[in-house]
C-alpha cells in the first residue's frame, strides 16, 4: 500500500504559521530544529542497505505495525457481524462495515491531533513510541473475549494509530541531512516495509482465527506490535537522535493560546456527539454521524483558515483554488478504495466462490493481501512511466482524474459482477480481485501524486497543516462510506456498488475538464520543480 495514503507523509501534521518566514539556516538553533534534535555530526551511515542504521530500526517497526494494522482490519468485519455462537458480536451486517468505515475515519482524523503532538509538544520518535504502545494495549483489549473489552479495544487501536501515523514518516526524514541523495530511496526502501507487513497478516490472523477464533487473531496483532516496539527500543540509539525534539515547539507566549483551542474544540466536539446521540436512534448510529460531522467541520475549518489567513499570498490562494477540486477527488477515491475493509469484504465472504489456489485453500482474508501484493508489482512501472512522462501529459490534474476514474470503474464493475452472479456465494474469486487490481492502479496514480500535490501547493505558513487536509480527505470520505452503507442498507450490492461508483466516475470526468484550469493555477509551481 502506498499508505499515504493512506497517507504516511515526510512532514508531522500540525505546524502553526509562526517561525516559518524569516528563517536564518546559519543559526546552530534553527539547524537543530530542522533535523529534529540530532546533535552528532552528519556522518556517512550506511549501516542498513547503504542508508542510515536507522532506517533498519525503522523499517522493522513499521512492518509490525502494519502488520498489526491491517490484521486487525481483515476479520474486524467478520467479528463484528459474526454470531455469538461463532464468537462474533452479532451486529447488524449494515452496521458494522459502517462502524468499520467509521473506525478508518477516525484513525485518519485523530492522526491531524497525533501529529500537531509531534510537532509541536513530544517530538515524532515519542509519538511512534507511545503510539505504539497504545495500539498494542488496544489489540491486547481485542483479545479478551468480552463485548466491552472489544468496543475498548477498537477505540484505543484508533487512537494509537492516529498517534503514530504522522510520525514513524518523518522520523525516516530526519535520518538524512537534506542534501542527502538516498532519501527518496530510503522512502522507497521504508515503504517496502508497509507492503511486507500489510500483505502476510491477513495470512497469519486468518491462520489463527481459524482455528482458535477471533481473540486469537487479534493476539497475533498486539504481538505483532510488540515485536516492532521491543525493536524500536532495544535499537533506537541507531536513530542518532532523529524525531527525539518536537520540530516547532510551543513557546510559553503560544500556551494561553493553545489552552483557549483545545477548550474550543473540545466544546465543538462535546456538542457535536451531544446533538449526535440526541437525534441518532442507537448508539453505534450516534458515533458514525459524530465522526462524520467532526471529519467534515475540522477539514472545512482548515481550509477556510488558510484561505482567510493574511499570510497566504495571493499566488498561494490561487494554488489553493486549485487543489480544491483535487481534494475532492480524494475523498471520493477514498471513499471507494477504503470499502476494502467492509462492503468488499462482506462480498468476498458472501458473494465469492471461494476454492483454492495451487491446493492452498482461500479465505474471505485473503483478499486483503491483493492490494500490497501489486502494490510492490506495479509501483516500479509507475514510477519510471511518470519519470518518462515528466512535464508532459498526464499533469498532475489528469493523474488524479485517471485515479477517480479507475475508482469509480472498480465499482461499476463490481456492480456488474453483482448483477451476473446475484445470489449466495457464487461469484468466480478473480471477478473480485480483478477490483482490487484496478484500484491499486488507481492508488498509484493518486497517491503518491496527491502527497506530492499538497507539499507543492501548501501555502509557506501552513505547510504541514496542508498534510491534515491529505489526511482528512481519507477521513472525510471513509465518513460518506459510512453513511452511504447505513442509509443505502435496503438497497442491493448492486444498487450500491452502481451508484457510488457512477458518482465517482462522473466527478473524475468533471475533474479532467477542470485539468487545463489547474495547470494554469499551478503552473508556476510545476516550471519550479521541473527546473529543480
Amino acid at each position: 500500500m502506498v499508505d499515504s495514503s493512506r497517507p504516511h507523509q515526510d512532514s508531522p501534521v500540525g505546524d502553526s504559521p509562526a517561525n516559518v518566514t524569516d528563517v536564518d539556516l546559519d543559526d546552530p538553533a534553527t539547524r537543530e530544529a530542522i533535523s529534529g534534535g540530532r546533535t552528532e555530526p552528519s556522518l556517512p551511515d550506511r549501516g542498513f542497505l547503504g542508508h542510515p542504521a536507522g532506517l533498519g530500526t525503522l523499517f522493522n517497526a513499521e512492518l509490525w505495525e502494519r502488520f498489526s494494522y491491517y490484521g486487525m482490519r481483515a476479520i474486524l468485519a467478520y467479528y463484528l457481524y459474526d454470531t455469538a455462537t461463532n464468537g462474533g458480536l452479532g451486529v447488524e451486517q449494515s452496521i458494522a462495515l459502517a462502524i468499520v468505515a467509521t473506525y478508518g475515519a477516525s484513525v485518519y482524523l485523530l492522526s491531524v491531533l497525533g501529529g500537531w503532538l509531534a510537532d509541536r509538544v513530544i517530538g515524532a520518535f515519542k509519538a511512534t513510541l507511545f503510539g505504539g504502545i497504545v495500539i498494542m494495549a488496544g489489540h491486547i483489549f481485542l483479545s479478551v473475549p468480552a463485548e466491552a473489552f472489544s468496543w475498548l479495544g477498537i477505540a484505543v487501536v484508533a487512537l494509537g494509530t492516529g498517534l503514530q501515523k504522522a510520525s514513524v514518516s518523518s522520523v525516516v526524514g530526519q535520518l538524512y541531512d537534506p542534501q542527502d541523495g538516498r532519501r527518496d530511496s530510503g522512502f522507497s526502501i521504508f515503504y517496502m516495509s508497509i507492503n511486507i507487513g500489510s500483505f502476510f497478516s491477513p495470512f497469519v490472523v486468518t491462520f489463527l482465527k481459524d482455528r482458535w477464533g477471533y481473540h486469537a487473531g487479534f493476539s497475533a496483532a498486539a504481538i505483532g506490535m510488540a515485536l516492532g516496539l521491543i525493536g524500536m527500543f532495544l535499537f533506537r540509539k541507531k536513530l542518532r537522535g532523529a524525531g527525539s525534539r518536537p520540530t516547532n515547539p510551543l513557546t510559553r507566549e503560544e500556551i494561553p493560546g493553545v489552552v483557549r483551542l483545545v477548550g474550543g474544540s473540545a466544546v465543538v466536539i462535546a456538542a457535536v456527539f451531544g446533538i449526535s446521540f440526541a437525534f441518532s436512534a442507537d448508539n453505534p448510529t450516534a458515533i458514525i454521524n459524530g465522526v462524520t460531522a467532526l471529519s467534515v467541520i475540522t477539514a472545512l475549518g482548515v481550509f477556510v483558515t488558510m484561505f482567510k489567513s493574511p499570510k497566504v499570498t495571493a499566488r498561494e490562494r490561487s494554488h489553493l483554488q486549485a487543489y480544491v477540486p483535487l481534494w475532492i477527488g480524494a475523498v471520493l477515491f477514498w471513499m471507494i478504495f477504503e470499502q476494502a475493509a467492509s462492503k468488499m469484504a462482506a462480498f468476498a465472504a458472501d458473494r465469492t466462490d471461494l476454492g483454492e489456489v495451487f491446493g492452498i485453500g482461500v479465505s474471505a482474508e485473503f483478499f486483503q493481501s491483493v492490494n500490497p501484493l501489486f502494490i510492490v508489482l506495479l509501483a516500479p512501472v509507475t514510477a519510471a512511466l511518470w519519470m518518462k512522462r515528466a512535464g508532459r501529459f498526464p499533469g498532475t490534474g489528469a493523474k488524479f482524474s485517471i485515479g477517480v476514474l479507475l475508482a469509480g470503474l472498480s465499482f461499476v464493475l463490481l456492480a456488474y459482477y453483482s448483477h451476473l452472479w446475484p445470489s449466495g456465494p457464487t461469484a468466480p474469486m478473480w471477478a473480485l480481485a480483478s477490483v482490487f487490481v484496478i484500484q491499486t492502479i488507481g492508488e498509484l496514480c493518486l497517491s503518491p501524486v496527491g502527497i506530492s500535490a499538497t507539499s507543492k501547493l501548501a501555502p509557506a505558513a501552513f505547510t504541514t497543516q496542508s498534510m491534515a487536509l491529505w489526511f482528512l480527505a481519507s477521513a472525510v470520505g471513509q465518513s460518506a462510506a459510512a453513511q452511504a452503507i447505513r442509509l443505502m442498507e435496503g438497497m442491493g450490492d448492486t444498487t450500491f456498488f452502481l451508484t457510488l461508483g457512477l458518482i465517482t466516475a462522473g466527478f473524475s470526468l468533471v475533474l479532467m475538464a477542470l485539468t487545463p484550469w489547474i495547470a494554469r493555477h499551478i503552473k508556476d509551481v510545476d516550471e519550479r520543480v521541473t527546473t529543480a
